[in-house]
């Protein structure tokens, strides 16, 4: 028998085999949970919740030291945000308001302010931020061990060789993880942009998460082989399978090997056409690992995760700290910082934002930024503040016509007289762009390209928008590609409007990242590529491997293709013809 295979998401590449070791952290079950309390154990509950709260900030002082010195304090960054959740007023205090005010008992009171927390999270649009549920998952985890006078499984005291299987791993979980010891993991759950993922990758561990129901055909003991690069888990393979594994794993480390020499050299064709390649960030954490990955700057910094850390709005002070850490990270790199982009099915509390019927069409981004300008305000000079300590470059999302982008230059340029006035130091040459996310925009691109310093092109909306499929919508994902004709063309006029101008265009969709797409943007002449960190080295190799003139004739074919499909097939054509790398 082959053994049974299960596919899962990838997030950390590498193929590893090895013993099952089911992983269920413990909450103790056995003890029983009242939900409410009478009025006379109120303040026993508040005592025995700061109890749980102050075990939990020594033991997370005890992780993210460790993690500094092992993994560096970027990702002792990820549990520091852990921590602050404990400090936030809006979180421990919600609890104590729930014993106070309704009985609850602590483990309830906990249960439901993290559920509240968490539920926010998990419905916005942006994955980054709706894997943060996690983490607020992890915090509740730890409190509720705590007053039920459990200490969770140690994974640090694995001394066997295993691929570890569990429900999930919270961030605190898997910086616990022993290389030597857990040569990869599977979970049940999980997404590429989770915390857990990002530190797994730092680790390298290789790891598939999204296992689904399938995971429970896993038992204790079974032998397994991972790839998390497929996304492939196999139960109990037979020889002849394992053995298959056991070359493609030496083949994987050979080329492995040939893609870090990639790492720090500059993309350029072989006939000499050379691009920027930068990467996309969430958290100043992000800025060194990008870096490590050979990031020739920073394509886009999100700057939502800063506003959704908060219970208020982060002052000019908090901001302009996070923008001038990731600047000054960066050195003498460009980082491109994005203004708010929330709004709609982004929720803050501290904002009284309508329910919307539509939201990835309603009362987001720009929109809410023009409308609650002293938002944008703030965040402007904080932004033009870090601009004193590197290469700061600002872009408005969302913008759908001149009139919005006029609004938004003319708040900037407001802004930088009151920091010059104020004697406030600042770079006076920022350059100022916007997201082509709209169709919109980039029909009248010639237009724009008269008034602003550049385009960066967010194919994720583009492509939703310009083929009106919803993104987050399974049943119709199908649709969705950014190799649709009708996205190409927009793309391409794009970037010939800013050429004929003298601008350059960039791009921080997920097409950027894509190196069954590299030809295609090189043929188009895309200036700027941003992507997720990982993907570099392999956009790279591409890039180094063709030239620009033979990538404009494959472009001149292309326009002739009338589907996707056919697209895709023509690229996949190219790439083999090359030997290039063939996109999963």
């Amino acid at each position: 028998m082959a053994g049974i295979m299960i596919s899962g998401t990838g997030v950390s590449e590498g193929i590893r085999s090895g013993k099952a070791f089911l992983y269920k952290p413990l909450i103790n079950q056995d003890k029983p949970v009242h939900e409410t309390i009478s009025e006379e154990q109120i303040n026993d509950e508040l005592q025995r919740l700061q109890l749980a709260k102050e075990k939990s900030h020594r033991e997370l002082n005890e992780l993210i030291e460790r993690t500094r010195a092992e993994l560096g304090k970027d990702k002792a960054a990820i549990l520091m945000a852990q921590q602050a959740f404990l400090n936030d007023p809006s979180f421990c205090p919600e609890m104590e308001k729930g014993i106070r005010q309704h009985q609850y008992s602590a483990e309830k009171a906990v249960n439901e302010v993290v559920e509240r927390f968490a539920t926010i999270f998990e419905g916005m649009n942006d994955e980054y931020l709706r894997e943060r549920a996690a983490d607020v998952r992890d915090v509740g985890k730890r409190l509720i061990l705590h007053l039920q006078g459990k200490k969770g499984v140690q994974l640090s005291d694995i001394k066997e060789e295993v691929i570890l299987v569990a429900d999930d791993l919270a961030p605190s979980d898997t910086v616990q993880l022993n290389k030597k010891y857990v040569q990869g993991f599977v979970t049940r759950v999980g997404g590429k942009t989770s915390h857990t993922a990002i530190l797994s990758r730092s680790l390298g561990i290789p790891a598939v998460v999204g296992l689904g129901e399938n995971i429970e055909q896993i038992n204790d003991g079974d032998f397994l082989i991972i790839d998390g690069s497929t996304g492939t888990c196999i139960v109990n393979p037979d020889n002849q399978l394992t053995k298959e594994y056991e070359v493609k794993r030496k083949r994987e480390e050979e080329e492995l090997q040939e893609l870090e020499k990639f790492t720090f050299k500059p993309a350029i064709t072989t006939d000499g056409f050379r691009v920027e390649i930068a990467a996309n960030i969430g958290t100043p954490a992000e800025a060194k690992p990008a870096l490590e990955h050979g990031a020739e700057g920073i394509g886009l910094y999100r700057t939502e995760f800063l506003f959704m850390n908060e219970t208020t709005m982060p002052s000019e002070e908090k901001q302009f700290a996070a923008y001038k850490q990731v600047v000054s990270t960066m050195g003498d790199k460009p980082v491109i910082i994005r203004t708010l982009d929330i709004g709609g099915d982004k929720e803050l509390p501290y904002l009284s934002l309508p329910k919307e019927m539509n939201p990835f069409l309603g009362y987001r981004a720009i929109r809410l930024s023009l409308d609650q300008s002293e938002l944008l305000v703030t965040q402007l000079r904080a932004i033009l503040r870090a601009s004193a300590y590197g290469k700061v470059k600002i872009m408005f999302p969302m913008i759908s016509s001149l009139e919005e982008w006029r609004q938004a230059k003319h708040i900037f340029e407001e802004v930088k007289d009151q920091l010059a006035k104020e004697g406030v130091e600042f770079d006076p040459s920022v350059e100022v762009g916007i997201m082509v996310e709209v169709p919109s925009t980039a029909i009248l691109a010639d237009k724009f390209a008269k008034e602003v310093d550049f385009f960066s092109i967010g194919t994720n909306d583009l492509v939703q928008y310009t083929i009106a499929v919803d993104r987050m919508n399974e049943k119709i994902g199908y649709l969705y590609d950014h190799l649709h004709p009708a996205v190409i063309r927009l793309v391409k006029q794009v970037i010939e409007a800013s050429h004929r101008e003298g601008k350059w265009t960039g791009m921080c969709g997920g097409m950027a990242g894509d190196p069954l797409a590299a030809p295609l943007l090189i043929g188009l002449g895309l200036d700027e590529w941003s992507m997720v960190a990982g993907s570099i080295k392999k956009v790279k190799q591409v890039i180094s491997q063709i030239s620009r003139g033979e990538c404009e004739k494959l472009l001149e074919e292309i326009q002739t293709l009338t589907t996707t499909s056919e697209v895709r097939k023509k690229l996949a054509e190219f790439q083999k013809e090359k030997g290039l790398y063939n996109s999963k």
